[in-house]
């Protein structure tokens, strides 16, 4: 379904004429909403990247330029047909015999004396297979360009969903943050007062100041870091950067089952870097038959009709032609021996590839395991941490505890919020690279 989908977006690029005046959007597509004023949800984006972002379309004319080097592989096999008409004129000095001095005499020929027109048929009769070996390794590397096209929208679609969860990352940051700062505030009013009646030293003071400070730093941090997954997610979807573009919240923890060999399988089947990989050795393939056939002639059929001086007298001609280089200083030789490396190279990248894809795989399980369970390990932690500051904010209330005792479970609540956040955005993430190494979108 995904070949054809790009194969119809590539017949539409080619209809118009020339690539260089195709638009990213055909005429009847209907106008999409503006962006800024409404929810975008993670779809909707990465559907706004597919269609508007220009690395696309360069792949989309990259496979065209392919589809155009089969038509030049397949020329040669096709009738040639030439026409020319040539006319010349002479001129020449004569001399006259006979005594005394000579003088020259310019004389011009008839102008029309020397017209020639012709036409000029020519048809590759046989080659041994050389033009359909280098048809059919075109047509592999179209197939091959035409996976660039999937694979650019794979890329452009994981990093469209990464820079969405960066950006709730960033926000879940802020509100963590944020009520930080207010705890702070909070205590620092409460050593304030503690102090001014006399219950509290200076430097309990002088603590809460700092945690207010270290929590206003920390709420600026996150307002920046929100502001530059913003302009990730912008020019991910090839839209203005200073667009105010709001999106869904989708921050939360569902539990997905992992079938390691159907995942593997459906890895092995779907991702366009492992067909690259087949379709270039296909490719690799047919130039080394190329190469060979290299080495047998080549018959040619011809034949010229014409006409000749001013009344164009027809003239004719049929020639058929043996054409076979016996040797030409190794040059074959060595053509075909770097096709057939070319070709083992090409078969050890499979399996290359299978590898890393494989690995790739793997790893983005391992990845999205790891994520699931530090988000349990987080959220018990936040539980623990909240209720330790619960007693501790009492305990300093009450004038028993400590302000060092009520900072440091303050901290813990922050960082434990943190976690759960930072494990909540890394198993979004984990999520999407795997359906990357999966081959999906």
């Amino acid at each position: 379904m995904t070949t054809r989908l790009i194969a119809s977006a590539v017949a539409i690029l080619l209809s118009v004429g020339s690539p260089l005046t195709v638009n990213a959007q055909t005429p009847e597509a209907p106008a999409r909403q503006p962006i800024a004023g409404r929810v975008l949800t993670l779809d909707e984006a990465v559907a706004i990247a597919l269609e508007q972002q220009p690395q696309i379309t360069a792949r989309l004319f990259d496979y065209a330029a392919a589809r155009y080097r089969v038509d030049q592989a397949l020329a040669p096999l096709l009738p040639q047909l030439t026409g020319n008409v040539s006319t010349t004129k002479v001129q020449s000095n004569i001399i006259p015999s006979g005594t005394g001095n000579p003088s020259p005499v310019a004389f011009t020929r008839d102008f029309g004396q020397t017209l020639i027109a012709q036409v000029a048929l020519s048809q590759l009769l046989f080659d041994f297979g050389k033009n359909l070996a280098a048809t059919e390794a075109a047509r592999k590397l179209q197939d091959v360009a035409l996976e660039s096209v999937e694979l650019q929208r794979q890329l452009i679609s994981l990093s469209v969903k990464e820079a969405y969860t960066n950006i709730l990352f960033a926000q879940r940051l802020i509100r963590v943050n944020e009520q930080a700062l207010q705890r702070a505030d909070l205590n620092l009013k409460s050593a304030r007062g503690f102090y001014e009646v006399g219950t509290r030293p200076k430097s309990d003071v002088a603590r809460a100041e700092v945690d207010v400070a270290n929590a206003r730093l920390a709420v600026i941090q996150a307002r920046n870091a929100e502001r530059l997954a913003l302009v990730a997610l912008n020019t991910a979807m090839a839209i203005d950067v200073d667009t105010p573009t709001t999106i869904q919240d989708n921050l939360v923890y569902e539990p997905v089952t992992l079938d390691r060999q159907a995942i593997r399988a459906e890895a092995l089947r779907q991702r366009p870097e492992y067909r690259q990989a087949k379709l270039t050795a296909e490719a690799a393939e047919a130039q080394q038959r190329q190469a060979f056939r290299n080495f047998f002639p080549d018959i040619t059929g011809s034949g010229t009709y014409g006409g000749v001086r001013t009344d164009l007298g027809p003239t004719w001609s049929a020639t058929l032609a043996l054409t076979w280089t016996l040797f030409d200083g190794g040059g074959r030789i060595g053509r075909y021996r770097e096709a057939r490396a070319n070709y083992d190279g090409a078969v050890a990248r499979i399996k290359s590839t299978e590898l890393d894809i494989i690995q790739n795989v793997e790893q983005a399980q391992i990845t999205v395991v790891d994520a699931s369970e530090r988000i349990q390990a987080a959220q018990t932690a936040v539980a623990s941490a909240q209720e330790n500051f619960r007693l501790a904010q009492g305990r300093f209330d009450a004038g028993v505890g400590t302000i060092l005792e009520l900072t440091d479970a303050q901290l813990a609540l922050t960082q434990a919020q943190n976690t759960e956040t930072q494990a909540l955005a890394d198993y979004r993430i984990a999520l999407y690279r795997l359906d990357r190494a999966r081959g999906r979108r």
